[in-house]
């Protein structure tokens, strides 16, 4: 077993550290801005991949879910790497036209958040006014539905 020196341990306080310059902060930002559109897509896909054709579905699943390249996919189903391209540009809009018609994902998203909410006031049993809110927040539901 070796024994380390006293002087070959590097304290932390010796590691230099990189300030968030703007240019690495705008990186990180637009990295999750990425991942929420990446998400996005994924509940969409969701709610109405079911509306897409069988080869519509395949070449989605494999770029957008299954985070395959456009050139695996091409050569996987010999079509172009600009076919792949385009087919997923085509569902992502067929995917946004259903929800701006439909609205069920936005729908979801609002009961998701409320029954968050029931819970979170449930825990609080013998609190009347959480109980009244309760109630008030059911009937919103309800009148979503």
């Amino acid at each position: 077993m070796y024994h380390y020196k006293r002087d070959e341990i590097c304290h932390f306080s010796c590691v230099k550290k990189k300030p968030l310059t703007p240019s690495l902060f705008s990186c990180k930002i637009t990295k999750v801005i990425a991942m929420e559109e990446i998400l996005r897509h994924a509940l969409l896909y969701d709610f109405y991949g079911e509306l897409l054709t069988e080869h519509q579905k395949q070449v989605y699943e494999d770029v957008v879910l299954n985070d395959y390249s456009l050139s695996e996919v091409a050569d996987n189903l010999k079509i172009s790497r600009q076919g792949v391209h385009d087919m997923v540009r085509r569902c992502n809009r067929l995917l946004d036209g259903y929800e701006e018609k439909l609205h069920l994902v936005e729908k979801f998203l609002s009961l998701r958040k409320k029954a968050e909410r029931i819970k979170e006031l449930a825990a609080r049993r013998g609190d009347r006014s959480a109980m009244e809110e309760i109630e008030e927040i059911s009937v919103r539901i309800l009148e979503e539905l």
